[in-house]
């Protein structure tokens, strides 16, 4: 190791909240979170639940002097809500809408209509490439019937994928964002554990903020403390991730949460709380041999754990293949029944036009709104049953894909030996980089 130099760089993440006419106190708070970033003169900065363009342009007027680059990344029909801020340029971005976010007739919950999706952007920090990533996944609602695991679960998975395929490279990987799952949620370690990402409050050297580094918590007066049970005091949904690469390392010195309420102020920047991280990136030059015992140690324990992750992952995708089958049933039968009225009450209708004799009179008031209702139900279950065929293609190319990746990994790892003495020397297998067998690399 040679020619070290450290730079330091400040990351904030924050879910706004910011749903125009429908967010407590939402004009306010966005002004009081301009003023914060101003005040802080944060390096980068990761928004969520920013809704509203016209809110985004008024924090990017608002934010031109300290972070002079910023982008938007517009998706769905309300847009995304992701936004980045940074005082260092903005070179590319890219946007990558996921294949599944819940339903289109759940409206009270509108995660669909968000376009849930992962933005990147690549930066010049110095001398190394940065690639910066901000998301937001399908919220949970309901952690002991949670109808929307699935779909979280193949949003992760197409979030770690996307990552490791877009960060070759990089020198160093952020994503920040709300998760929307707890640390030890499937889809947590399945995205940490596949792209090597670590976890800026379990790595830190100092933190001050909420009590476990919970990020959603009861103090919050735009907390709904039924809405946390079990979880009394509150849980942590927010994230900052991080990753180096051969020739960087990254460290985090200090993280921070807000902790509910500000001061000088009635009510706190949002219903979660924000996130600081203080990263301290070290580049140096460093040989091959260097990293090559510490990944024979460590890449056939991370192998074998990460088999039994996307295996789990692959189970739950399964769970929620077979819930769409069903739900496709329903809405195919359906249909069919309302196929069946409208063709008996044609037949109904076509009787006093065969019949011989005096004319009937006809209900046609009755006849029209039968006829409604019959389309109406046609239509419905004809949009739900392509809705629903379209969510069964998604799932199952996320299985087709943990399926390869399984078979993959597991023939890596027949690649290592048992059990060795650690002093003993060990060469890998023949026709196997050592880089290529730890996922995170």
């Amino acid at each position: 190791m040679a020619n070290t130099d450290s730079v330091k760089v400040r990351v904030l993440s924050l879910n706004c909240w910011g749903i125009r006419y429908l967010s407590k106190q939402c004009p306010q708070r966005y002004t009081m979170i301009g003023d914060m970033l101003c005040k802080e003169e944060h390096d980068i900065v990761l928004l969520q639940e920013v809704w509203s363009e016209k809110d985004y342009l008024s924090l990017k007027k608002k934010l031109a002097c300290s972070h002079p680059h910023s982008h938007y990344f517009k998706s769905g029909v309300i847009g995304s809500g992701l936004a980045i801020f940074s005082i260092h340029r903005i070179h590319d971005t890219f946007l990558f809408r996921y294949s599944l976010n819940g339903y289109p007739y759940m409206a009270h919950h509108g995660d669909w209509f968000g376009g849930k999706a992962v933005g990147m952007a690549v930066l010049n920090i110095g001398s190394l490439t940065a690639n910066v990533y901000v998301t937001h996944l399908h919220a949970e609602y309901c952690r002991d019937k949670d109808s929307y695991l699935p779909h979280r679960v193949v949003q992760a998975w197409e979030l770690q994928q996307f990552i490791r395929h877009t960060s070759a490279g990089a020198d160093m990987v952020i994503l920040g964002g709300d998760l929307n799952m707890h640390p030890e949620d499937l889809g947590n370690r399945l995205l940490r554990s596949y792209t090597g990402l670590q976890d800026a409050y379990l790595e830190t050297a100092k933190f001050d903020g909420c009590e476990d580094g919970m990020t959603l918590i009861a103090d919050n007066p735009f907390i709904n403390k039924k809405e946390l049970c079990p979880f009394e005091k509150g849980i942590r949904i927010d994230y900052i991730l991080f990753k180096g690469s051969f020739k960087t390392d990254i460290y985090c010195d200090y993280m921070s949460t807000t902790k509910g309420s500000v001061p000088n102020h009635p009510f706190p920047y949002s219903d979660h709380e924000a996130l600081t991280a203080g990263l301290r990136l070290e580049t140096h030059t460093q040989t091959q041999s260097d990293r090559q015992p510490k990944i024979k140690d460590s890449a056939a324990g991370k192998l074998a754990a990460l088999v039994d992750i996307v295996t789990e992952a692959r189970t739950e995708v399964k769970v929620g293949l077979h819930c769409a089958e069903g739900m496709r049933y329903t809405a195919t039968r359906t249909g069919v029944m309302g196929l069946a009225l409208l063709v008996l009450e044609l037949a109904i209708a076509a009787v006093p036009w065969l019949a011989l004799g005096t004319e009937q009179p006809f209900p046609r008031t009755s006849f029209y709104l039968l006829a409604a209702l019959c389309f109406a139900i046609l239509l419905t279950t004809f949009l739900l049953y392509i809705f629903y065929t379209m969510e069964l293609k998604a799932l199952q190319g996320a299985e087709d894909q943990m399926r390869l990746a399984v078979g993959s990994l597991q023939e890596k790892l027949r690649g290592f030996p048992l059990a060795q003495p650690h002093n003993a020397p060990r060469r890998p297998p023949e026709g196997h980089e050592p880089s290529a067998l730890a996922p995170e690399e």
